[in-house]
């Protein structure tokens, strides 16, 4: 009887309490924004080897990443699988409960809607910058083999889905609560994301579709990021499962390895014009900084390591941030006169990027009063003077750092010792959809120009 007792529920016995089989439109919108981080910031080599290629880390040991050898760890494919499957998947699942939820207010469903077509955008445009061509309107769904789109024709669309997301938002409503891990249910800081992400995109298709690029920064500039305080950031935690993972690569609590320095293209650059983020970026070597070559086996105790704060477990991860924006207002300006002063928006993108690293505001006067640094003085076309800014401003953030890197051709980089190939301008397809989709990822190949890293993605044109 005692027994008995104790088993009321015995329907109980068969429910897995740890994988439940409904979950929320909130806690699925909550790990695709963790995946989606977590991707954009490991520096795995299975995975993420962005810094290696713009040459913001080096390695000490194993050099084939750094050589551009994508293909012994599979590196397109576990690049590529969490964000259709998981990402990608989770978002159109929250999606799909949050229209059918009776229970919620029309404002609060419809920043939900809002917010998961931003995150998907931002998503997307990753994936079409890494590969071109892609599955994307057959890709979330029921088509086992999707065909691919062409990456322009998804770029148009990109653009109109955030447009409707953005007029689909009501700032002073709630959305997804504290399943919101970017601004904590904020929905006007959800709209200065929107809005600034929209100048991203634009600037990107600039060299193909100036006309469009334009209109869209024009209409959006005035509602963008304005402080560092609007920052698009990913708060880790101190504890496992949800630090940066970050630490579990480099932070001595959880590895004794050491596999990573800073990488000497960056490091001497900064050094060339005394930049106060050295000590934000990169520990000392005898007061001084000092970096490895790309593809050479460098010696970890030579070298300057990534700073300890960036290594630490709750290290906030930047998805896009507002010295990101002033440079691509600064690009408008230089561009086709748009958007203000090219001069003042640079100073204001270099001065933001050194306040987020802990600089002061004299720090970073100082550091523009440097004729090296001067938008008027500093060497070079618009491309060079803004690329070279932005990509010590993109440092820690690889993917970006080389779409940019890809976009401006600047700083001039050089392959690692003992290449396989170029600097990859792209990852090739994955081995899986040869396999599994075969005759839309050849006809894909075939459309691009080739399935090689050496393909240009359609925005790089020059």
């Amino acid at each position: 009887m005692l027994f008995a007792s104790c088993a009321k529920d015995l329907e109980g016995y068969n429910q897995d309490q740890k994988n439940p089989s409904v979950v929320s439109a909130g806690a699925l919108f909550s790990n695709s924004l963790k995946r989606l981080t977590d991707n954009q910031t490991t520096p795995s080599v299975n995975i993420n080897v962005f810094r290696f290629w713009t040459q913001q880390w080096a390695a000490t040991t194993y050099q084939d990443e750094p050589r551009y050898n994508i293909t012994t760890r599979n590196i397109p494919l576990n690049y590529w699988t969490p964000m259709y499957t998981e990402v990608l998947k989770d978002l159109n699942e929250s999606r799909n409960i949050v229209t059918a939820d009776a229970t919620i207010t029309e404002d609060v469903k419809n920043n939900r809607l809002a917010l998961t077509e931003i995150t998907a955008v931002y998503t997307w445009s990753i994936i079409v910058n890494t590969w071109g061509d892609v599955p994307y309107s057959q890709a979330i769904g029921t088509v086992n083999q999707p065909k691919y789109d062409k990456a322009a024709d998804i770029y148009a669309d990109l653009f109109k889905r955030l447009d409707a997301a953005i007029a689909q938002l009501t700032p002073g409503a709630a959305n997804f609560g504290s399943s919101d891990l970017l601004y904590d249910d904020d929905s006007a800081q959800w709209l200065k994301f929107a809005h600034s992400l929209k100048l991203k995109l634009a600037i990107t298709i600039a060299d193909v579709d100036a006309a469009a690029a334009q209109a869209a920064i024009t209409a959006s500039a005035g509602s963008a990021f304005k402080t560092n305080a609007d920052n698009a950031v990913f708060k880790y935690l101190g504890q496992t499962p949800n630090n940066n993972p970050i630490s579990n690569a480099l932070n001595p609590i959880y590895t004794s390895r050491q596999d990573y320095v800073a990488g000497k293209t960056i490091v001497d650059q900064m050094n060339a014009v005394n930049d106060p983020r050295r000590s934000a970026y990169f520990t000392a070597v005898g007061g001084a900084y000092l970096g490895g070559n790309a593809g050479s086996n460098n010696a970890y105790a030579d070298l300057s390591h990534v700073a300890t704060a960036i290594i630490a477990p709750d290290f906030e991860a930047v998805l896009m941030d507002y010295a990101e924006v002033e440079f691509i207002l600064a690009e408008a300006s230089a561009r086709w006169g748009i958007a203000g002063s090219a001069s003042d928006h640079y100073a204001k993108a270099v001065t933001a990027s050194i306040n987020y690293w802990g600089g002061t505001q004299a720090a970073a006067a100082t550091y523009l009063a440097n004729p090296a640094v001067a938008y008027v003085t500093a060497a070079g076309n618009y491309k060079q003077k803004i690329g070279m800014q932005k990509y010590i401003a993109l440092y820690n953030r690889g993917a970006d750092a080389w779409t940019e890197w890809r976009r401006l051709d600047y700083p001039v980089l050089a392959p690692a010792n003992g290449a396989l190939s170029v600097i990859p301008l792209r990852l090739t397809y994955p081995t899986s959809e040869r396999t599994l989709n075969k005759a839309n990822v050849e006809s894909a190949a075939a459309s691009i120009g080739g399935d090689a890293v050496s393909t240009k993605v359609f925005w790089d044109k020059f």
